[in-house]
């Protein structure tokens, strides 16, 4: 019996049992304790490509896991992450649309299965993305609540408690899923500066704002990467 070959096929089902975890939590809005465990599960899904192709052992059915593993940890949890935030924003128990508004939340869902099938399909996104990924997705939904748990400011607590404004972004998140934006890829292969300087440069601005801003430096930095792939973009479109 090989064991090799179910190593990274082990790590993707501790990747969703660690998304499962990260849902009970999100439940009883321990939203600390669910960002750990989301956390711990993209860990994990970094690692299972990576003892995959260590071991030539990479197959289609480490592929199928890999994304439905990804749909509970960075699809399912970051939903029901703005479902409660949408909730906790209902000031009235009648049954009208401030009840039904919360489960639109599950938009951000959706549009993360719709980005996953299509991540399996596409051959372009091999080196780099198109679109933003699931997990990058999911780190700044889930730290909306810690940042409103954190905070002092009545400005950010006013768009975080603010249920149009929760759509909007559910709607954002849905839309940069899949948005025909190619964002340069974070692999670093070779210890080259002038190869890598625009990942350098993005890890480096991503330290400063986790150290100074804590949880809101990850929609930031998701910011920032965005921004610098665009201007990337158009830099390598005007040589």
């Amino acid at each position: 019996m090989n064991i090799k070959k179910h190593i990274p096929n082990i790590i993707t089902l501790l990747n969703l049992f660690c998304g499962c975890i990260a849902l009970v939590f999100a439940f009883n809005q321990q939203f600390e304790m669910a960002f750990f465990f989301v956390c711990l599960g993209i860990f994990l899904d970094f690692f299972d490509g990576f003892f995959a192709r260590m071991f030539h052992v990479s197959s289609e059915l480490g592929l199928q896991l890999d994304s439905l593993a990804d749909m509970v940890t960075s699809g399912l949890v970051p939903g029901l992450i703005m479902f409660q935030m949408m909730t906790d924003t209902s000031t009235t128990t009648d049954l009208n649309y401030t009840q039904i508004f919360p489960y639109l939340g599950f938009i951000i869902t959706l549009g993360s299965c719709y980005r996953l099938a299509n991540f399996n399909i596409d051959t372009r996104q091999t080196d780099s993305f198109i679109g933003l990924p699931t997990p990058a997705n999911t780190l700044v939904i889930l730290s909306l609540p810690l940042v409103l748990q954190n905070t002092d400011s009545l400005i950010i607590v006013e768009i975080l408690t603010n249920q149009w404004i929760l759509l909007a972004i559910t709607l954002l998140s849905a839309y940069l899923l899949n948005a025909e934006i190619p964002l340069f890829s974070l692999k670093i292969k070779q210890f080259s500066f002038a190869k890598y300087k625009l990942q350098v440069g993005f890890l480096a601005i991503s330290v400063l704002l986790l150290v100074f801003f804590q949880f809101l430096g990850i929609p930031l930095l998701i910011m920032t990467y965005i921004l610098l792939s665009v201007i990337n973009n158009k830099q390598k479109k005007s040589i």
